[in-house]
């Protein structure tokens, strides 16, 4: 199950693009004034199609714009997004750009807001997103050397199916669903559904999806054409309309490497992470642009019986992955908290043991 700044034009994997360059764009163009002493930075940049994508091109464009603030950026571009991460950790990098699912390892608390089912409207991700920016959340967003200093929401995954008659949770028993080789979870939650997890990483999920080796695949619309899904869907596929999970992506920077080059660090960040919440509702409407952009004829709308039970699956397995230390307890409460004000009256709210 693939639970896959200004936003760039879609190309082959805007995705992975377009969180890329933003957060380049917010190292480099928060308004903190300039340093008296040069700063040197390297930040490493995912971007699928190598130093000639988009988001390689927009990172060294924003990399010059940089020393007008006396930062001077060395853009290390990837292709591979674990790569991406291992380098970061071996602090070949100051700064980089992961999906929040891989950011997890960096940060348990800001990498599990996107637990399964953990968010169910983009009110409700605009009311996360909101708490996480205030400065009471800080102390939470940093574990060891690292700090998550911004999230950029990339939208719902919706489950893909290349049958339609796939719509509900007993159908998918017996079916093949990717899922992230690396993510145990998803695994899990596969199985309990009765279908046969096939590992993927999300270079190929699409290509096994197109090709039939997979029946299910879940992913934001933000790729819908770019990785052309419309070829697994076929004449006989659809979307659920149904948020799986709210993918985001997470800008992480190695703060005590930092700090050494600037003393105050932490006002610098925070003015950089005020600068990424400001800048959500740009990522919103690219979501929202991308969702409506999706023939209607794809679109399935399950039965509030259907709906129900998918919460109460997807509540169950965030319950087992919270208490096998896959996700924050105190990340959980968060968004406990988030859905129960949207939905006072759902039955979750009066129990104790989220």
């Amino acid at each position: 199950m693939i639970l896959s700044k200004r936003f760039l034009p879609r190309t082959v994997l805007a995705m992975g693009l377009a969180v890329s360059a933003f957060a380049v764009e917010v190292a480099a163009a928060a308004d903190v004034g300039a340093f008296e002493k040069p700063l040197n930075m390297s930040f490493c940049v995912y971007d699928p199609v190598g130093t000639k994508g988009d988001a390689s091109s927009r990172a060294n464009d924003l990399a010059l714009t940089a020393r007008k603030w006396n930062i001077y950026t060395t853009i290390k571009v990837y292709t591979d997004e674990r790569i991406a991460a291992e380098d970061f950790k071996a602090g070949q990098c100051d700064g980089v750009v992961l999906t929040s699912l891989r950011a997890r390892q960096f940060n348990k608390f800001m990498g599990s807001m996107d637990a399964i089912g953990g968010i169910r409207t983009y009110q409700e991700m605009r009311s996360l997103l909101r708490t996480l920016s205030s400065p009471a959340i800080v102390p939470l967003t940093i574990t060891g050397p690292y700090q998550v200093v911004a999230a950029i929401p990339l939208g719902a995954a919706y489950v893909f199916v290349n049958d339609r008659s796939i719509n509900s949770i007993e159908k998918a028993a017996g079916k093949k669903v990717a899922v992230l080789e690396w993510d145990k979870s998803q695994a899990k939650l596969v199985q309990q559904l009765g279908a046969q997890p096939v590992a993927s990483d999300i270079s190929n999920f699409a290509g096994k999806f197109n090709n039939g080796q997979v029946d299910i695949v879940v992913a934001p619309a933000i790729v819908f054409k770019p990785l052309e899904l419309y070829r697994g869907l076929g004449t006989k596929g659809a979307i659920f309309r149904f948020p799986v999970v709210m993918i985001s992506g997470s800008i992480i920077i190695n703060r005590e490497r930092l700090a050494k080059q600037v003393p105050d660090l932490d006002a610098r960040v925070e003015l950089m992470r005020q600068f990424a919440y400001n800048s959500v509702e740009e990522a919103f409407s690219f979501v929202a642009k991308s969702e409506k952009e999706i023939e209607e004829k794809y679109w399935l709308d399950l039965t509030p019986v259907e709906k129900d039970k998918y919460q109460r699956m997807l509540r169950e397995a965030r319950l087992m992955m919270t208490q096998d230390g896959t996700y924050d307890p105190q990340m959980m409460k968060v968004l406990k908290r988030i859905r129960c004000k949207a939905e006072p009256q759902n039955y979750e709210c009066a129990l104790k043991d989220e």
